[in-house]
């Protein structure tokens, strides 16, 4: 099966709806974890000085929407339709059918399932929607929490990669990286 990009579609799960992001999720998105240190500890970007950063993060976002190939999702609590966190996809290679999924999530929502109930659903409809063979995450290796949403949505351990980067605090660090097929559904 070729890759049939269809772009960020609505996904609802038990408790979250996954959309687009808008505008007005610019508050949300500060608040509840692109302004929160901890939450980004182990992220490439981050923390957001301010809620006009996070706005123009997500202006950039939405101007993308229009490409089939682009994929970042508001998590929306269902409850009381905060927008609580994000996921997106990396294209990787369209000609080997992987791509790499990467997400964040407020801190007040850890410890819940919330992301591990949002990244199958979003696995769910890269692989029967759009056609991916297989999907890669990785992780920060001292982000453990990280690493276990990966196995619980059913991704496989594969490898770590050395020195991936440099952290904020200036120290270098690996990264373990997951795995899921499509056959192995």
């Amino acid at each position: 099966m070729s890759i049939q990009h269809m772009g960020t579609v609505p996904i609802e799960t038990l408790r979250l709806n996954l959309r687009r992001f808008e505008e007005k999720d610019a508050k949300d998105m500060y608040q509840n974890w692109a302004g929160d240190p901890l939450v980004c500890k182990y992220l490439s970007w981050g923390p957001h000085p301010n809620e006009e950063v996070s706005r123009k993060r997500i202006i950039g976002w939405v101007s993308n929407y229009i490409r089939y190939n682009s994929y970042v999702w508001a998590l929306e609590l269902k409850r009381n339709h905060n927008a609580i966190g994000s996921i997106s996809v990396e294209i990787e290679d369209d000609r080997y059918e992987t791509c790499e999924v990467g997400y964040c999530l407020g801190r007040e929502y850890w410890s819940q399932g919330l992301m591990t109930e949002a990244l199958t659903a979003v696995m769910h409809y890269l692989f029967y929607e759009v056609g991916y063979e297989s999907i890669r995450a990785k992780h920060d290796v001292l982000n453990i929490a990280s690493g276990k949403v990966m196995q619980k949505a059913g991704m496989q351990y594969t490898n770590t990669e050395e020195r991936v980067g440099v952290r904020r605090d200036g120290t270098y660090y690996d990264c373990d990286v997951y795995v899921r097929h499509k056959k192995d559904d």
